[in-house]
């Protein structure tokens, strides 16, 4: 198998800063999407490392949790930390007797549920906690400090973007690093055998999942229902289990960081907002695989067309922003009364309405939504976007813009 090639990460910069502020740093995210190979490439030189998945090192770590670290001592990277959180106190109490030493411990998981909570009881105050998700647009790109459209007015060069079936067939591979730097690597494959291997590790340690084919059926409903409002009650009669085994099949792969929950935008804006949250998946090649997709014209012109579309769109967002150390803050907008707007993204105290269209065409139209959103948050409202498929960058109305994607 050919070595991947390494790829300049936007988190590199908020991974030093945080090392030189604090004794321990927790890196989390999906299996695959990079952690451990940035990290040995940043810190390879000054830390030792050591992965505490394979049974006998767990076993080790969990015996005897203050031999083991005398035995792997600071400045380390320990892998997959949540398999044995019984380290934990032990490297709060080497922080708490070395309170001058920075960036001595880096902490990996790829479980967010679990590790999350025992390092905030355990480490608070000692630790930065940072994210890192599939490779964003502008990574694979090798641009990673390329600006969001709403921090520039300056368009960028476009021509050599990718568009139309190119375009659509890297969002059937999605953005997990193996699969961008290998071009000819089987996608399908690749994300089947990820499937399997996150079904296998991921869910049977985090929750007793009693029947994986059922499970395997909410993956795939889950995708087909991917990017509209998700309700737990039909999604339970679909599968013929309890709505509680939904609820907590979600929060499995929220917490595994496999799909995000976009949850409705509040205002007082004098109107009933749906509260019905939406489920878009991490990643467009897992969407893609999961709904039984490997042709990029059927992609884009079968019923999940715009539903990947936003996917990308959402994911490049949410990655620039985490990739900077942010927790992103994105919401979506719907009224009863049919008004509607697919992102806000509340960044500085504004909210950027975003639209999103599969369209090659914009038209004054598509801005609608977005119009009658900034005339109820007013002041509140930043500039609005509607992200396309087409290579034009044009004023739609008053404060909102048509961007391709290849501009976001």
């Amino acid at each position: 198998m050919a070595s991947t090639p390494y790829y300049n990460r936007m988190l590199e910069k908020v991974l030093r800063r945080s090392a030189s502020e604090f004794p321990a740093v927790v890196l989390t995210g999906p299996r695959q999407s990079g952690k451990t190979t940035l990290l040995r490439h940043l810190f390879g030189q000054s830390h030792s490392y050591v992965s505490v998945e394979p049974p006998d090192v767990r076993a080790a770590a969990i015996a005897d949790p203050r031999g083991f670290l005398d035995l792997y001592q600071p400045p380390i990277i320990l892998d997959e930390i949540q398999h044995a959180p019984e380290l934990l106190p032990y490297i709060k109490e080497w922080i708490d007797e070395h309170r001058n030493k920075a960036g001595q411990f880096f902490l990996t998981g790829s479980q967010n549920l679990l590790l999350l909570n025992r390092v905030t009881e355990t480490l608070a105050g000692r630790v930065a906690m940072l994210r890192l998700l599939p490779m964003s647009r502008r990574e694979a790109d090798q641009n990673p400090s390329a600006k969001l459209p709403w921090e520039t007015h300056a368009s960028k060069e476009v021509e050599r973007a990718l568009h139309g079936a190119q375009l659509w067939k890297s969002f059937l591979r999605g953005g997990y690093p193996e699969l961008v730097a290998h071009p000819k690597r089987d996608a399908n494959l690749w994300h089947s055998s990820y499937v399997q291997t996150y079904l296998e590790r991921d869910i049977r340690s985090l929750r007793q999942v009693g029947d994986l084919l059922a499970f395997q059926s909410f993956l795939r409903l889950a995708a087909s229902r991917s990017g509209q409002l998700f309700n737990l009650s039909s999604a339970a009669r679909d599968l013929g289990v309890a709505v509680n085994t939904v609820k907590a099949w979600v929060s499995v792969l929220e917490a595994s960081f496999q799909v995000i929950v976009l949850r409705p935008y509040h205002a007082n804006i004098g109107k009933r907002l749906v509260k019905t949250p939406k489920l878009y998946f991490t990643d467009t090649g897992t969407l893609c695989h999961l709904a039984g997709l490997s042709d990029p014209t059927h992609a884009a012109h079968g019923p999940l067309g715009g539903v990947i579309f936003e996917t990308a769109v959402l994911a490049e967002i949410i990655r620039t922003l985490t990739h900077r150390g942010i927790s992103p803050e994105i919401y979506f907008w719907r009224t009863t009364a049919g008004s509607e707007v697919d992102l806000v993204v509340a960044v500085n105290g504004q909210l950027i309405p975003i639209e999103i269209k599969s369209s090659s065409t914009p038209r004054p139209a598509m801005a609608n939504g977005i119009r009658t959103f900034q005339d109820d948050v007013r002041d509140k409202s930043g500039p609005g976007f509607v992200v396309h498929m087409g290579k034009v960058r044009l004023p739609l109305a008053p404060n909102v813009t048509a961007i391709p994607f290849c501009d976001l």
